[in-house]
């Protein structure tokens, strides 16, 4: 921000003693006010009080658990982002986004929620009218309309594979019955997660959660993408997830789209190209602000923000200093 600055007017020097009206620490005081706080960003790890770094919020998918985001979390926590990845119940559609909303509800300050698979279902509605979610990423990902159902939306394209390989199983609990569907194990390497080795998963295949059979019948009762910037990741070699479906949800959602060679588990067998694309759409949620102040958007580098806040110190000092002893001398000539 410039600072206009009146000249000083020019005395012929006369030997005079000035005392300070007040003593140094309490200039020095006024100047760090006047030169504003010390930016809380150049503490890196606290993205909800510092740096303006939004929350990033991770939510999976069905047969699945929040361990899939391991990799994306190490990376974007590296990176000082705040990341949180709860467990999606996987109980309903309407089940699960009022849950995933009630998360929502607890965070301050701006939210990018990403959503895989299922999860992409999960948090367009999750974030419909929550003036805090100001980016959501889609990963080869569900992303339905208002009023449309998961079997509908699947049923634009020809089915993947996973439709083949399903299994079901009645389940009982306090609310009632219904019906959980797996994915069978023995298929479960190919379908869900090709490009990853064989052992891994296999333990992914016995540790899945299934998902309620419900939660492709339900009608999505919000649309997020409707009015929040969205960004998608199309895994080419998705065969839980048409591939062209994803697309057809990027063109339909206006996402900012990239696409990857990957199985449907792009967040875990490519983690690099995952937050490569969550750190984009966080990006932007600090564009705004950068445009209101007038001030071109910086990196948060660390040393370079402390570097920068200590020489707007040092100005601040210099004038406010500059201007008190002016106004000392003036009293003195008087």
């Amino acid at each position: 921000m410039d600072i206009d600055t009146e000249p000083i007017p020019r005395t012929p020097p006369r030997p005079r003693r000035i005392r300070t009206a007040a003593p140094l620490t309490a200039v020095l005081a006024a100047a760090a006010l006047a030169a504003g706080p010390v930016a809380a960003s150049a503490v890196p790890g606290d993205g909800r009080t510092g740096g303006g770094k939004p929350t990033v919020v991770l939510v999976h998918g069905a047969f699945a658990d929040a361990s899939g985001w391991d990799e994306v979390v190490r990376r974007l926590e590296s990176e000082g982002y705040d990341v949180i990845a709860p467990a999606n119940p996987l109980r309903g559609l309407t089940n699960d986004s009022t849950y995933i909303a009630g998360v929502l509800r607890s965070i301050k300050g701006p939210i990018v929620l990403a959503g895989h698979s299922y999860g992409g279902a999960v948090i367009s509605e999750a974030a419909a009218g929550n003036p805090n979610v100001k980016a959501l990423v889609f990963v080869s990902a569900l992303v339905p309309d208002r009023g449309e159902t998961l079997a509908a939306l699947g049923a634009k394209f020809p089915a993947a594979q996973l439709s083949g390989v399903q299994r079901t199983v009645p389940y009982r609990d306090a609310a009632g019955s219904g019906v959980d569907i797996y994915i069978r194990d023995a298929s479960f390497h190919s379908v869900f997660a090709a490009d990853l080795p064989a052992a891994q998963a296999r333990l992914m295949a016995a540790e899945q959660r299934p998902i309620a059979m419900t939660a492709f019948t339900e009608r999505a009762t919000g649309a997020a993408w409707r009015t929040v910037p969205s960004w998608a990741l199309v895994a080419t070699e998705d065969h839980a997830i048409n591939p062209a479906l994803e697309r057809y949800e990027a063109r339909r959602a206006g996402s900012h789209t990239v696409e990857v060679d990957s199985s449907h588990v792009a967040m875990i067998s490519h983690p690099d190209a995952v937050t490569r694309l969550i750190r984009e759409a966080a990006a932007s949620t600090a564009a705004p602000a950068a445009a209101t102040s007038g001030a071109p958007a910086l990196a948060d580098t660390g040393w370079r923000e402390t570097v920068l806040t200590a020489i707007g110190g040092i100005a601040g000092a210099a004038l406010i200093m500059g201007g008190v002893f002016l106004a000392l001398a003036r009293k003195s000539r008087g």
